[in-house]
């Protein structure tokens, strides 16, 4: 998804560095206004075969022509989740082609730092219909997700702030709380993962609404996005304003949350450890 939005804005920047207008390009590529539009701002799948059209009359050459054919390549290409039973406007699509995740959770460990048994017992709660089949399906993809933060080709540095209250929530029983718990401390040993917990005696906070996570995605050059994940559903938000208030909200937070030396020793303490 975000190879396609970058495809579509280096497209759009070649047509205007034309001089071309949308009402004059696209006639020329058999398009309607509307579908050059649509193509512009990553809403439909684009082939090579339009990409080399679009290179042609913008009169687009050199290495540039190689590149956005690659990327158009790329851009088709199914991703991984797929084969987990997900589609491709999933949140899962953003954060694989993101450098950068902050993160701040109210009710529950972060998706990328939870033990399979509870992932299980938190998809169990929600009131979604799953079989038994796409429940282990999607347990895998999130297991499969937290690979980045120890893989040495392609990491993901997290930085997660987690409610105090989360450490205190048995999902899945006592017992597997426990093992979460020391999950976390595990994870904390890793170079890619700073965690924070946010002390309950702060009181109200920025965040107080709900939690979010904020994609960056580095080497794309492509602008950062945010995500909520509520009760009914979930929210991609790239508007800029919006996402500096999500930004501003995090550095917050993050002020008011305990240090990483400090978080790890309240971990250990619950954990009994």
């Amino acid at each position: 998804m975000i190879r396609r939005r970058v495809l579509a804005r280096q497209l759009k920047l070649l047509r205007e560095q034309s001089g071309l207008t949308l009402e004059q390009a696209a006639p020329q590529l058999d398009f309607s206004v509307s579908k050059l539009s649509r193509v512009e701002n990553a809403q439909v799948m684009i082939d090579v075969h339009w990409v080399k059209s679009m290179l042609d009359i913008y009169d687009a050459g050199g290495t540039r022509w190689n590149e956005l054919l690659d990327l158009a390549r790329e851009a088709q290409q199914p991703g991984w989740w797929r084969a987990f039973g997900l589609g491709n406007n999933s949140y899962i699509a953003f954060e694989t082609e993101a450098s950068r995740v902050q993160i701040f959770t109210l009710g529950y460990v972060p998706g990328l730092m939870q033990t399979a048994d509870y992932a299980r017992a938190l998809m169990r709660a929600v009131p979604v219909r799953r079989t038994e089949e796409q429940l282990d399906n999607e347990v895998a993809a999130r297991m499969y997700r937290q690979q980045r933060l120890s893989s040495a080709d392609n990491p993901l540095e997290l930085v997660a702030v987690i409610d105090e209250s989360v450490l205190h929530r048995p999902v899945g029983g006592p017992d597997e709380l426990r093992k979460q718990l020391d999950h976390l401390i595990a994870l904390t040993g890793l170079d890619t993962v700073t965690l924070h917990v946010l002390p309950t005696a702060v009181g109200a906070h920025a965040a107080l609404a709900s939690g979010f996570s904020i994609l960056h995605f580095g080497e794309l050059d492509e602008p950062d996005m945010a995500y909520i994940e509520h009760t009914v559903g979930a929210l991609m938000i790239d508007k800029a304003g919006e996402v500096s208030r999500a930004r501003l909200a995090f550095e917050r937070v993050l002020s008011d949350a305990l240090d990483p030396a400090e978080s790890q020793a309240l971990i250990r303490r619950l954990a009994g450890g």
